[in-house]
């Protein structure tokens, strides 16, 4: 544990007396999972802590008049889910959770969940706004993941995701209503460092306050198996002892931001480089069997699976885990292999720069050249063994439930003590 938190965990009182209730549209994806870890770790350390999702707001309307919204503004199909308006939402201050709580903490809440009006709704409660970002949405014009566009560092405008653009297009519209309605005291999150010197350097969050805290992981649920274990795994599943097995896993296989096709091209080059390497490739998340037919060496499906011990035995099991992701914020997959002491090959992207020590508990490659990807795999299949150590005390010293609570108990005191109410 880093001694700067030692020291400000022994400041914190014992049993502190507060509530906090976490607002994020879905319960499942990469956001939905990482607030519900965080609210069992705040639980973990005594505090009250509720999550409300969409499921809990009065209609569902609201999706349907998001999506129908932004359809006469879509540059094309492609771009459908990657940019929200924000227009329509429901109306949650007035939910007894919220009313009961002294922190409201915000996760991802676009697709008709929250909307602009009713996030300033919220913070005219008084009570504190401490807003965790999982993507760039909150300081764009309306995209979830801007891919090089630096137009919100300025006031957004030029949006290529739109059919019509120009200065005063519809990113630039929402980019004011934003500056507008957003409220005036907020604490920002970032899972990484690398969104949050984004949210430092745009133009509509740069002035609050960006924390960097990283998501929470249950290292006693998500931890390595005995050789037995990862024996009995293999053979259940007809795969052989001597095999090198990787794993990728994705919500959707043929989601582009994953890579998947640059995984395709890194083990077509694996192969020709290495033929004499067993590698066999375990894929969780759904996928069309066209998309599995492409892959140049044994697969095992195992499907979208939703038990977290079923999650943890298939982590615990690989060798190393692949992530090919072209962009990625702290990405639950890499958390959840390092806890279960599984070595990493992916790109050098976004967070996972800060997860994948290189050379120390995985290795990373330039992004988006498979040829490199190839290397990586090669590198950490040779040398799995050695780096599973490595991998599980870096999930132990910086993601375990007890050190990230914490970590967000100073915050939300700080929060507290600097309310303007």
């Amino acid at each position: 544990m880093d001694a700067k938190f030692e020291q400000l965990f022994r400041a914190l009182p014992q049993n502190p007396n507060m509530r906090i209730v976490l607002l994020t549209t879905y319960p499942h994806g990469g956001a939905g999972i990482a607030c519900r870890r965080l609210e069992n770790a705040l639980r973990h350390i005594g505090l009250e802590a509720q999550t409300l999702t969409a499921a809990d707001a009065p209609s569902r309307w609201p999706f349907y008049a998001e999506r129908l919204s932004f359809l006469p503004f879509e540059r094309d199909r492609s771009v459908r889910f990657q940019f929200s308006l924000a227009n329509f939402g429901c109306e949650m201050a007035s939910h007894p959770v919220v009313q009961e709580a002294d922190i409201i903490h915000l996760h991802w809440i676009n697709q008709g969940f929250l909307s602009l009006q009713n996030i300033r709704q919220l913070a005219q409660t008084g009570k504190p706004i401490v807003w965790t970002l999982h993507d760039m949405w909150a300081f764009t014009g309306g995209c979830h993941h801007s891919a090089g566009c630096e137009e919100y560092t300025r006031a957004c405008g030029h949006c290529p995701m739109l059919r019509w653009r120009g200065p005063h297009d519809l990113s630039h519209r929402i980019w004011r209503r934003k500056k507008r309605l957003f409220p005036q005291h907020m604490h920002i999150i970032t899972c990484s460092e690398w969104l949050g010197q984004r949210a430092r350097r745009s133009s509509l969050l740069g002035s609050y306050p960006v924390h960097v805290l990283p998501n929470a992981i249950d290292t006693g649920l998500f931890a390595p198996a005995s050789e037995a274990q990862r024996r009995a795994f293999r053979r259940a599943r007809g795969i052989a002892d001597t095999a090198v097995l990787a794993l990728f896993s994705s919500v959707k296989v043929e989601n582009p931001w994953k890579g998947f096709g640059h995984l395709v091209q890194a083990l077509a080059q694996l192969r020709q480089q290495k033929p004499d390497l067993p590698l066999e490739l375990m894929v969780m998340g759904k996928a069309q069997p066209e998309t599995l037919s492409r892959l140049p060496c044994k697969v095992h499906e195992l499907g979208a699976l939703s038990d977290a011990s079923s999650i943890a035995e298939a982590y615990a099991a690989a060798d190393l885990f692949v992530i090919p992701s072209l962009e990625e914020n702290l990405p639950n997959t890499v958390m959840e292999a390092l806890a279960c002491g599984t070595p990493v090959a992916g790109f050098r992207t976004g967070g996972i720069p800060e997860m994948v020590e290189h050379e120390q508990n995985g290795f990373l490659a330039p992004v988006g050249n498979s040829q490199a990807l190839a290397e990586a795999i090669i590198w950490v299949a040779q040398r799995a063994g050695q780096l599973r150590a490595a991998a599980r005390s870096k999930a132990e010293r910086c993601y375990a439930q007890t050190i990230v609570a914490h970590q967000h108990l100073a915050l939300y005191q700080q929060a507290l003590e600097r309310s303007p109410r």
